[in-house]
């Protein structure tokens, strides 16, 4: 597994070996000691999502059972994003994006203190999500996926979205105690 520098600090982005023959191929896609040596706390929830190409998820966080959340895709493309919402981040409020697939097998550590949204780029994609705390609706907050001062270039003009994801408020109209410290 070789990781890869990620310009917001926490996020880890990481590089499975894959070993393929004419059967196929074959990848480890967890092992918790080599994961927690990396920093990351244990898992306590796996979610998998399956998508239709121009769906658009995001942009998602939960406070306060803020969770960590390991990701990538088991089928198809998409274009993935996370927004830093650390209020005394030197980086709030700047995003990163990356495309995860079931060609390049990447895999992203996405820590507490980060928004996060991916749209899809493939006719389908099944997207999978280890989380670091169960998920709980109270919890659950989340930023405009189109927020003009965010200034996402997201590969796509025309998303499909959930009712909840069109109507969430632009980072600058959040109050700052539903934000990360």
């Amino acid at each position: 597994m070789n990781i890869i520098d990620a310009p917001l600090s926490g996020l880890i982005i990481l590089e499975t070996k894959l070993f393929s023959d004419l059967r196929g191929y074959f990848y480890e896609g967890y092992q918790q000691t080599r994961y927690s040596d990396l920093g990351m706390p244990p898992f306590v929830q796996d979610n998998m999502s399956r998508s239709k190409q121009n769906v658009l998820r995001g942009l998602h966080y939960q406070l306060p059972h803020a969770q960590g959340k390991l990701v990538g895709v088991t089928r198809g493309k998409v274009w993935d994003v996370v927004v830093d919402i650390r209020k005394t981040s030197p980086t709030f409020g700047k995003w990163f994006s990356i495309v995860l697939s079931d060609e390049n097998h990447l895999q992203m550590y996405i820590p507490p203190g980060f928004a996060h949204g991916f749209c899809v780029l493939s006719p389908e994609a099944d997207f999978y999500y280890k989380c670091t705390d169960f998920y709980t609706p109270a919890s659950e907050r989340g930023i405009i996926w189109n927020d003009p001062r965010l200034n996402i270039e997201w590969p796509i003009t025309n998303p499909i979205l959930s009712p909840k994801d069109e109507i969430y408020s632009p980072l600058h109209e959040i109050p700052h105690d539903q934000l990360f410290a």
